[in-house]
């Protein structure tokens, strides 16, 4: 029962799960579990001191075994069911960030369980060394519904776009007539990558010099060299640096999420597709959190109607579970050669075989349409909701990815809205809301987000 708080099922699940003593058939000897979390719960401890106790015991244990690279609310999340979250204490939360884009389905999709616990139950993991049939599957889909003719699985959106740098790269030395494996000749080619301000390509060392926030890449000098950056949507800037013989891709984000939920325009896109074909370079559209459904269509790119030669997905493909992909043109593959790259879990069996179900979801046009209508409901609700409040400057994106520009730092309004159960992140320089809930969100739900949110800016934002 979620209606009014958590269920005794879960809240016990979760509970004694905490609370399993170490090993002892590694020789570890087993510790006293706390109090808190020795058995399932009785109906009448199911209190709030009892959820208090048993926060505070995960908060202070996260804090001791755990690297803190995470600024983290003390609060527990213990299950949740489509766009919706409870925590330990039964507090009901909208989630309107869906593990950042990731939850397309949102939680507990029966579908998806259906789908995950079936191949779980046969086949979970076998490398890369040898088929499995769910891999190839995934594979047909993504392929035959869009520009590419081949698929490289990765495990993460920063593993795809490592995987992507690395194709480009190579293809440039091929392309130029030098054996690849030379390393007296390795630079006497393109290799610069162009990016755009804005960016966000993920946090390895090849993904990060991409990427835009000096924050996350100063401490960690030098990373990869060959980057050069330029104001997003300025094609002017653009031209100046993509050359022949010097430029390998360009890549770019054509709706930026953590950069402020900014769509490129057609004119932008195109462009870059003009320079890229004058300059013998490839185009790479990062679809990590737009792609599958995000912005109404199925792949991001297609408002435009320009096409890449690569293009990186991640975040929503497996509903939670981690995968990566590179979609690319044949004239990118057929330069690449067993050995070149590969992972040890990418596109495993369990994972694309989820993935398939999440694809087959999403693809579906009339599913489409609805994350279309729901989007133009959420930004015209937040338009009416926020109209009037002096320090909302815009409200800006596509299907249902939308950020809420203010002249302010969002953080007191998101964690406002936080504390009054909506869960929405920022994005941006920290002065944008970023809203990205499960593709699958009601109507009453967005209703619901839109009215807590503008009350809140009446109270924060003033």
């Amino acid at each position: 029962m979620h209606g009014t708080g958590i269920s005794l099922g879960a809240q016990a699940t979760c509970l004694r799960g905490a609370a399993v003593p170490r090993s002892t058939k590694s020789g570890f000897r087993p510790r006293a579990a706390p109090v808190v979390a020795t058995m399932a719960p009785s109906k009448e401890e199911v209190t709030s001191s009892f959820a208090e106790e048993f926060t505070k015991e995960i908060v202070e244990e996260e804090k001791k075994y755990i690297l803190q690279t995470y600024a983290r609310p003390d609060i527990v999340f213990t299950h949740g069911e489509g766009a919706r979250m409870w925590d330990a204490y039964g507090k009901e939360y909208l989630d309107f960030a869906a593990g950042i884009a990731v939850n397309a389905l949102g939680h507990s999709d029966p579908r998806w369980l259906e789908a995950v616990t079936e191949q779980a139950g046969m086949l979970s993991h076998v490398s890369n060394l040898f088929h499995t049939a769910p891999q190839v599957k995934l594979a047909k889909r993504l392929v035959e519904n869009s520009f590419a003719d081949r698929a490289f699985y990765a495990n993460t959106g920063t593993e795809a776009n490592e995987a992507a740098i690395k194709f480009a790269r190579k293809y440039a030395k091929v392309k130029a007539g030098l054996d690849p494996y030379n390393a007296e000749t390795a630079l006497d080619c393109a290799t610069d990558i162009v990016s755009f301000t804005g960016s966000f390509h993920g946090r390895t060392m090849g993904a990060l010099a991409l990427t835009y926030k000096d924050q996350y890449k100063t401490p960690f000098q030098p990373v990869m060299s060959g980057n050069v950056m330029v104001p997003y949507m300025d094609l002017d800037a653009a031209k100046a640096v993509i050359k022949k013989g010097q430029t390998a891709a360009v890549f770019v984000e054509p709706v930026q999420g953590e950069g402020g939920i900014n769509p490129a325009s057609t004119a932008f896109l195109q462009g870059l597709r003009d320079l890229c074909d004058e300059a013998d370079a490839l185009l790479v559209f990062d679809e990590v959190q737009v792609g599958l459904g995000r912005t109404g269509k199925l792949w991001g790119h297609e408002h435009s109607g320009v096409q890449p030669d690569m293009m990186t997905l991640a975040k929503p493909l497996a509903g939670g579970l981690p995968i990566g992909a590179v979609l690319l043109r044949e004239k990118v593959a057929e330069v690449m050669a067993p050995g070149d790259h590969g992972s040890t879990f990418a596109g495993n069996p369990l994972v694309c075989h989820a993935a398939c179900t999440v694809f087959d979801i999403i693809s579906d046009p009339e599913f489409l349409a609805d994350v279309t209508r729901k989007g133009e409901l959420l930004r015209s609700g937040l338009r009416e909701a926020l109209a009037g409040n002096p320090h909302v400057q815009e409200v800006r994106g596509l299907g249902l990815i939308c950020g809420v520009q203010l002249d302010v730092m969002a953080g007191p309004l998101v964690n406002a809205a936080r504390d009054r159960g909506i869960i929405v992140i920022t994005a941006g320089k920290g002065d944008i809301v970023r809203l990205v809930p499960p593709l699958v969100v009601t109507e009453e739900q967005i209703a619901q987000c839109c009215a807590v949110l503008g009350e809140l800016a009446k109270e924060v934002l003033v």
